[in-house]
Parts: C-alpha cells; structure tokens; sequence
C-alpha cells in the first residue's frame, strides 16, 4: 500500500516537472536568426532620406511646441537646455543601443524582434506589448496636443462649446468626447493604409514644413533674446509668479532631473525607425545611420527652440500650453504669430503619422510570430501594407484620443517606452557577450572554482563561452536589482542625501560598489568578434548607463500609472497564454523537430535504414513535406 502511494507520488512528482520544464521552454523559446528579411511581403522602398524623415518627424511635435514653455516654466527656468541635454545623451545611448540591434536584425518589430531572438519568447511579448501601448498612446497624446493646441488659437471655444453640449463627469476620462482628434487619426490611418511610400512621401513635406516653421522661430526669436533673461534675480521676479531662486537654474539640481524626465518624451519616437527593417533598402546601414542622424537633428532643434524661447521672454511668463503664440503676441509679432501656428499644426500633424506608423509594423511582427491573432498579419497584394493591423490600431487610438485627456495620455506612455529601452540594452549585452553559435544551446554543468575563476577570466579567453555568457546574463538581471534598490533610496530620499543622514550616503555607497563590481566582471568577460555595419561603443558602459537611467525614469513615475500599466499587462498576459504560447510559430518549430527525433528513433527501430513506412529518410527536409498526422502516426507508433 505504502509502495503503491509512493509510486503514484513520485509519478505526480515527475509529471509536474515535466509540466514546468515544458512551460519554461515555451516561454523562453528563441527566435531564430536566419533571415535577412530579403523574403519579407512588405515593400522595401524606404531610403535613408525616409527613414531620417520618420525619425524627425515622428519625434519633433509636441516636444517643440509644448514641452519646452512648458518644462521652462514649471521645473527647469533657463535650465531647460541641460535639461534636454542631460534627456538626450540618455535617448543617444538607447539609441545606439536601437541600432546595433537593426544592424543584427534586418526585420519589423523593433525591440520585440530584437528581445525574442536574444532573451526569449515571454520577454519579447511583454515588450511588443508595451510597444503597441507606446504608440497607441504616442499616437492619441499628439491627436489630443493638436487639437488643443487649435483651440487655443480660437480661445478655447471647440472645448467649451463640447464641454457644455457632452461634458463627461469621470475622473479618468477627459471632461468632454474630442471627435476632431478622432477623426484625424481615422484619417491618417487609411493613409497609411493606402501605401508606405505614399504615406512616407507626405511625412517628409510635413518634415521639412516643420524644419522651415523652426528655422522662422529661431531666426524672429533670436532677434528678441536678451542674455539677461538667463540671470534674473529673485528680487526682480513679479509677486504672484512662481520664479523659484531666480538666475539660470532657479528650481536647482531637483528641478532640471525633473524637467529631463519629461524633456524625455521629446525623443520618444526616434526608434520607430527600427520597425522598418523589412520596408527599408539596405537596413543594416540605413537604419543604424538614420537614427543616429535624425537624433542629432532633433537635439539641435530643441536646444535651440529652448534657447531662444526662455531668452526672448522670461521664464515665468511662458504659457505651458501654447509657448510660441504667446511669445510673438507678447512682442506684437502676430503675423510670425500665425505663420508659426499654422506651421505648427502641420508639424503636429508629422508627429502624428510618425506615432502611428510603427504599430500596425509591432503588430504584424507579433501576429507573423503567432503570438498574438494572426489574422492580423495578412498584408494587402496591392498597397503592400498590413491593412487590418493599421485600421485597428488607428480606430484604438481614436478612441483613446476621443476619451482621455492629453496629461493622461502622456503619464501613460513613458512607462511602456522605458521597460523597451530597457531590454534593448540588455539585449545589446547578451548577444555580445554570447558568440552567435551558442544561441540555443544546451547548459554545461560547471563547478564552484570554474565559476570563481571566470569571473576574472583567469584563463583569459578571447571567445565566448556558455559560462562566460551566463556570467554576463546573471550580472546583468544582478545588476539590475542593484539598480532598483538604488533608486528605490534615490527617488524618495533624495532630499536626504547629505551629512546629517549617513545611514541614507552608507547604503548608496554599498549599493555602488556592488554595481561597480559588477561591472568590471562583465568588462573581463569575452565579447563575440562578429563584425557588424555598426556596433555600440563602450559595450559594456554605455549599455549599462542605459538600463539604470531607464530604471530612474521608470521610478519617477506615479502610482497611478503603474495601476494602468499593470492592468494592461494583464490584459496582455491573458491573450498569450490563453492564445499565443500554443499558436506560436516557434513552437510550432519546435514540435516538428521533437517529432522529427521521434520518426528518426522509430525508423531506427523498424532497421529500415533511417527509412520507415512513411517515407521518412531521416532528413529534417524531406520529413518537412510530410503532413502533421503522419508525424503523429509515426510517433505513436
């Protein structure tokens, strides 16, 4: 009887580790990297010139004409320029990292494809899925600017008149239904629906109307400037006016941190470039070079529109919503007023066909991969563009546009933005440090002085191995819980950063220590030597940096986004394992070569040569032709 309850105990025990072996394989299933994306059904067409195009225009939108009066005003005063600096030396470093990736991985997606040839299949849904919730919300928040932005030039009377005919008394919606925001993106969505390079044609008009309306601005702004405008004492502040401590950085160190956290959606944007590997000519050197040229545009445009914005007027005097109408009207220039405004609108409109542009890409990569429903990867044989991902996700922007408000919808998409950058930088370090032919491979067992021995690289390797690339892999996710215990003192502690707590100085320290040990181990550690057309400089520094100035932000972030964020999540969760770990193209692949090693074991058995009853040589290919039932006869045979 005892015999009898053991057996069936060690049976339930073996069943149930079985089941958890079974469900990690699925979750950490690899893509493969064996296509150059040369057979993909999407048009190549896209030039470099495109490509920069998208990138400046999907990025220079609200960014120029909202963010910079308004971070002026309420966090940084003149210190908006190292403000945007300090945001885009972190976007720069994301960016590198965005770029060896495309230079690796010529196909649609982005951070997705990129994670799930590197990590594995759950992490790259999670991402595709904050992805999609990106450029949802990108694409909704720059509809909403744009229509506020217009009624502000009419003195608020669309929102009044809606706010009294539909006024919506819900605190997590806006106060009224924006059917003018719905509509446009409805529009631009059977733009781009029609064709990409129709689409991409009518970006870089907008683009270069964009360029134009900057240039106007800083040519009739700078001939406003007063140097003075960078230095005011506090003294000479107005009453009633929240000027800070006056002089260049009137709110201090906190407030240009706080005014870089949100300067940092001024560069969200750029990596849409990155969804275009399979619509771009010649992408390992087209898109690493757009990106890096399109970054460095927009930097020159924000500093410059900071800088001519904060001294031509003062700092307290900015209007957070509409900073250039209210510049020229308070110097009497209504006519650059107008020109600027109408070129503005266009602008905003650049913004939002860029926003837009890669979410039917992130969901055709998804549903090409079987992850998520694949209906939506069906592409149309005339315009060449995935036409039912591209409605959906314009109508679900549009709706999202009609019913949130703009501070809602910009408090929503920094987090998605963030957890992407992240895992692109953690990506970038596990394929460098992990030579191409050890992808997949099985583990090695490895004893404690082995361990101890590469942590130093003692034996001084020049090519990875499976132990020093899971010494990287476990430095990394190390390091990254070091990080997060870090800003977890930073961020509510940081006004107690001084000698009268050194409780709060002793932890950070340690914790900085610890990182930077961590560090030199992954320094020490052998880096694959494959040569790409552009790889990420100071590997592994700068990636590093990236994942802890990612984490900071992600830390900045309020309670309340976290919620909406985790219940999206959920949402997400649902649909993958309820639908896309058992529909999964990779798993699919999987299965056939598991039941490929059990026709090559039966044909074995029945000495037929590696030839049995069904027709199996023994060859992956051959046994490819064969239809799924025979597999299954094969193997319960």
């Amino acid at each position: 009887m005892d015999e009898g309850l053991l057996a069936i105990t060690v049976r339930s025990v073996m069943r149930m580790e079985g089941a958890v072996r079974r469900f990690w394989t699925a979750v950490t299933r690899k893509k493969q990297n064996d296509d150059d994306g040369n057979e993909s059904k999407l048009a190549r067409v896209l030039t470099l010139l495109d490509l920069t195009g998208l990138g400046v225009g999907s990025t220079l939108g609200l960014g120029v004409y909202v963010l910079a009066g308004s971070v002026a005003r309420e966090q940084a005063g003149p210190a908006v320029v190292v403000s945007f600096l300090v945001a885009a030396v972190a976007s720069a470093i994301a960016a590198l990292c965005y770029a060896e990736f495309a230079a690796r991985v010529p196909k649609a997606g982005s951070a997705y494809v990129y994670s799930y040839v590197s990590i594995g299949e759950f992490t790259a849904f999670t991402i595709g899925w904050n992805l999609i919730l990106e450029y949802v919300i990108g694409t909704s928040s720059v509809a909403r600017g744009m229509s506020g932005y217009i009624d502000s030039l009419v003195d608020n009377k669309i929102s009044t008149a809606m706010r009294d005919a539909m006024p919506m008394n819900v605190d997590f919606l806006s106060d009224y239904p924006d059917f003018f925001s719905f509509i446009v993106v409805l529009i631009l969505a059977g733009l781009l629906a029609y064709g990409v390079k129709e689409s991409t044609l009518m970006n870089n008009i907008f683009t270069g109307v964009n360029l134009i309306v900057i240039g106007v601005v800083l040519v009739a702004g700078g001939m406003n400037c007063d140097p003075d405008n960078w230095s005011i004492p506090q003294e000479s502040i107005p009453p009633g006016y929240n000027g800070g401590a006056g002089g260049f950085a009137p709110f201090g160190f906190a407030g240009i941190m706080a005014g870089a956290a949100k300067c940092f959606y001024g560069f969200v944007g750029f990596d849409c470039i990155a969804t275009t590997g399979e619509e771009a000519q010649d992408p390992e050197r087209n898109i690493p070079l757009a990106i890096v040229i399109s970054l460095i545009i927009i930097f020159l445009a924000y500093f410059g529109i900071s800088t001519v914005l904060t001294m031509a007027l003062p700092y307290y005097l900015q209007d957070p919503e509409a900073p250039f109408p209210h510049l020229f009207e308070s110097l009497g220039w209504i006519a650059i007023k107008w020109i600027v405004s109408i070129g503005a609108i266009f602008a905003l409109c650049t913004s939002l066909l860029g926003a837009m542009f890669p979410l039917p890409r992130v969901l055709y990569a998804m549903s090409s991969d079987g992850i998520i429903y694949k209906k939506l990867q069906t592409v149309h044989p005339k315009t060449q563009t995935p036409v039912l991902a591209t409605m959906l996700s314009g109508l679900l922007a549009a709706i999202m546009a009609a019913l949130f408000n703009l501070q809602q919808l910009i408090d929503m998409m920094s987090i998605g933005t963030l957890l992407a950058y992240t895992i692109v930088a953690v990506s970038v370090l596990v394929l460098r440090y992990q030579a191409e032919e050890l992808l997949g491979t099985s583990d090695v067992s490895v004893t404690v002085p082995e361990v101890l021995r590469q942590l130093v690289n003692g034996a001084r390797l020049k090519a990875p191995t499976q132990l020093s690339s899971a010494i990287v892999k476990v430095g990394v996710c190390v390091f990254a819980a070091f990080v997060c215990g870090a800003c977890g003192i930073l961020v509510p502690a940081e006004d107690y950063i001084n000698t009268d707590y050194p409780g709060v100085i002793a932890g950070l320290a340690i914790l900085v220590a610890i990182l930077l040990t961590l560090f030199v181990i992954i320094l020490l550690q052998p880096t694959d030597k494959r040569k790409l057309t552009f790889k990420v400089p100071l590997v592994p520094l700068l990636p590093l940096v990236s994942v802890f100035f990612n984490l900071y932000l992600m830390f900045q972030l309020d309670s309340g986004t976290w919620i909406r964020f985790s219940v999206w999540i959920v949402v997400g969760y649902f649909i993958y394992f309820t639908y896309g770990i058992r529909h999964s193209v990779e798993g699919e692949r999987l299965l056939t070569r598991s039941e490929l090693a059990a026709a090559r074991s039966v044909a074995n058995a029945n000495g037929n040569g590696g030839i049995d009853n069904t027709g199996y040589d023994g060859d992956e290919k051959s046994a490819s032709k064969l239809p799924a039932a025979t597999y299954t006869i094969t193997q319960d045979s």
